[in-house]
């Protein structure tokens, strides 16, 4: 049976393994039954455990399921974490791997699409299953850490590559795996020298705050430097428990971000959108990325209009810094690899000569030099090697 601290006062003991990361794990809600016991499911609900069982995994923590209004069924954090009905609606545009990711898949784990940087695939596992998952050809899957071969492979394809100068470590979620093998991780691939940075993707800060931990955070700084991505969607998210563990991240020098997935009735309002980049500011976590949500299968539901989401964009321009203010941007399906959707604010142009309107309403003309010629920079030599290099990695 669950634990759950609805019966009763909670003791020392069981606040002690509610704040044990292992134990969230190990108690984590995996199937209908064990949710039961906390929720009381729609009927909906109850459907699509039945009708996806086979699809995506469910899974999601004690932590993370306290974060729900278990009175409201439209509760944006019970949108993310609990299946729906609608997981099953069918929609011409999903893909069942929508960036096409097996198709940059030159070794097992490894993921090449550009030339500087490659993902690595730790870990298959996550501690809550997101039902707007973008790898769904892969997370959930059992394969956890890779075997030795695989591994060696991976490692070995980014030491062959010298124009690999940056590793971003992603799955499943990387902070699943125990602090001795994220360590073998890491020494490893600062062994190479030519990898010069480091990221780590995770939502545990969101869904498991207890596993960032002193000793975890002395690891990422001794292999440093590392950039740790959050995946922060909602304001909610951002309780007590998460600012500790975000606070841990950035006084041990490591920089943090934050990615977001616009969300249809989680965050699709420039409200929802400023109060949690505010918010990540004021903890010291930039917003990078909010990211239009990827066709992936049984999405339809959670998916916005491209044109709804940069409409909230102009809306957020001007109201808020440039510190606080993501990059709007769409992964182009099938491999395309990323474009941001920066708002339109010119209104026309001829050569040398553009008009814009600014987000208040100020309108004004950019004018060209009059008499440009090209210069190169004195020193271009310097860098052109490098540069060709670069765009030559992936042969």
């Amino acid at each position: 049976m669950k634990f759950t601290f609805n019966s009763h006062k909670p003791s020392t003991t069981e606040m002690a393994d509610w704040h044990n990361w292992s134990w969230q794990m190990r108690n984590s809600y995996a199937n209908k039954s064990d949710l039961d016991l906390v929720i009381s499911l729609t009927r909906d609900e109850i459907n699509a455990f039945e009708e996806q069982k086979n699809i995506f995994k469910f899974r999601v923590t004690p932590y993370y399921l306290s974060l729900i209004d278990k009175n409201d069924i439209y509760d944006p954090i019970r949108k993310i974490a609990i299946p729906q009905k609608n997981e099953m609606l069918s929609s011409q545009g999903a893909h069942f791997d929508p960036l096409a990711e097996r198709s940059h898949n030159p070794v097992p784990r490894i993921i090449h699409r550009y030339s500087d940087r490659v993902l690595f695939l730790v870990t298959d596992f996550c501690s809550v299953y997101c039902r707007y998952c973008t790898r769904k050809h892969f997370t959930g899957q059992d394969q956890v850490f890779p075997k030795e071969p695989e591994y060696e492979k991976a490692i070995e394809y980014i030491k062959n590559h010298s124009g690999i100068s940056e590793v971003i470590l992603s799955g499943g979620d990387p902070l699943t795996l125990s602090d001795p093998i994220l360590e073998k991780v890491l020494k490893d691939l600062r062994s190479i020298e030519h990898v010069e940075i480091i990221r780590i993707g995770s939502r545990m800060p969101v869904v498991n705050p207890m596993r960032v931990t002193p000793d975890l955070v002395k690891i990422l700084k001794a292999y440093g430097p590392i950039y740790f991505m959050n995946h922060f969607n909602h304001p909610r998210e951002l309780t007590s428990e998460a600012k500790s563990a975000i606070d841990l991240l950035v006084d041990h020098g490591i920089v943090c971000f934050n990615q977001t997935v616009l969300l249809n009735g989680v965050n699709n309002h420039p409200a929802i959108l400023q109060a949690l980049s505010r918010r990540l500011v004021y903890l010291r976590v930039k917003p990078y990325y909010l990211f239009q949500c990827d066709p992936s299968l049984g999405t339809e539901h959670l998916r916005t209009p491209v044109a709804e989401g940069e409409q909230i964009i102009k809306q957020m321009w001007g109201h808020l810094s440039g510190l606080a203010m993501p990059t709007f941007s769409l992964d182009i399906p099938a491999g395309g690899g990323k474009t941001t959707l920066v708002p339109n604010f010119e209104i026309s142009r001829e050569p040398g000569l553009r008009d814009y309107k600014g987000w208040d309403g100020v309108t004004s003309q950019y004018i060209d030099p009059i008499d440009y010629r090209y210069q190169e920079p004195s020193d271009l030599n310097l860098y052109i090697s490098d540069w060709e290099k670069l765009q030559n990695s992936k042969n």
